[in-house]
């Protein structure tokens, strides 16, 4: 099979359980191909465990999901020693983080500390405990969520650590006639049981690969940095974006571009995938909150004013 097709089946697997959230899918899979990860932030039960599932069940990973509680400590994260009497040494027990997909369910209910011990290996690929490093097996992908109506007993992730997301989603209420469509599925049994791979993790790594093999044109570059510069010096921005995410741009575009059958990326992949990559980094000023201005109108009339690049043939 070809990459594209590899792609396009992993993305109908998954079709097979979540109803009418192709576009999301597609996402998930972006960060998944550009070695990122997510940050899910939308009201429970709409889909976002069984999304995750689906994307492990296809691409045949060992999933792992971590409920976050306020008492949750970072061994029962990372995982923690254990003394065996009868070999007379420690053993590690791996906690559930060392899994290829792994669901980090509202991670904004549990201690900073704790947080850290997640947002550490998924920068790191690797954990340490007791003063010795291992990496997580590859390919390794964290989806975490949050929801964003409940306040009460949360530790909201700082921008540092928001930073380390390459997209933030939001999967949104079905539509009604999507929804029949979700009862009629599950009216007997759910189809995440039947779902089975469509390709082997071996050639998911080999699609990571593929996607740093994708070509993108100096003017490309220019034009992702042009943008990041505008969110650091537009009026109701107090914080703009770092040069991680003109970098995390970059590797997103190259997995979209990649997803559409490309080996080049085009301006259009930018400003498609820009407002997925910049809200959740950009603080705005108390100015921006009275005027009632979102981070995503600013990305969106950056997006506007800033000159798309010239097309020309791309480089060899």
């Amino acid at each position: 099979m070809t990459e594209q097709v590899q792609i396009q089946s992993i993305i109908a697997n998954i079709e097979k359980v979540m109803i009418g959230k192709k576009e999301i899918a597609e996402l998930a899979l972006v960060a998944l191909l550009a070695d990122g990860h997510v940050l899910l932030e939308d009201v429970p039960g709409v889909g976002k465990t069984m999304m995750v599932r689906a994307l492990a069940k296809s691409i045949g990973a060992d999933f792992k999901r971590i409920q976050f509680t306020p008492d949750l400590l970072p061994s029962d994260v990372v995982g923690v020693s254990i003394y065996n009497p009868k070999e007379m040494e420690f053993e590690f027990r791996p906690g559930p983080i060392m899994g290829n997909i792994v669901l980090a369910d509202e991670i904004n209910r549990t201690s900073p500390k704790t947080q850290s011990a997640l947002l550490e290996g998924m920068e790191e690929a690797s954990v340490t405990i007791d003063g010795i490093t291992m990496p997580i097996p590859k390919p390794f992908f964290v989806m975490a969520t949050q929801n964003p109506i409940e306040h009460e007993g949360t530790y909201p992730l700082p921008e540092a650590q928001l930073d380390r997301f390459i997209l933030k989603l939001k999967m949104g209420y079905p539509h009604p006639s999507e929804e029949i469509e979700v009862l009629n599925r599950l009216e007997k049994n759910s189809p995440i049981e039947e779902l089975r791979p469509v390709i082997s993790l071996e050639h998911l790594i080999d699609l990571q690969k593929k996607v740093k093999e994708v070509k993108v044109d100096s003017t490309v570059k220019g034009y992702i940095v042009e943008l990041a510069n505008r969110t650091r010096e537009d009026t109701y921005v107090y914080l703009g974006v770092s040069p991680r995410a003109s970098i995390a741009l970059m590797r997103a575009s190259q997995a979209y571009a990649l997803l559409q059958g490309r080996d080049y990326v085009i301006p259009h992949d930018i400003q498609y995938l820009a407002p997925f990559v910049f809200c959740h980094r950009i603080i705005l000023r108390p100015e921006a909150r009275y005027d009632g201005i979102s981070t995503e109108e600013v990305v969106a009339r950056i997006l506007k004013r800033t000159p798309v690049p010239i097309k020309r043939k791309v480089s060899q």
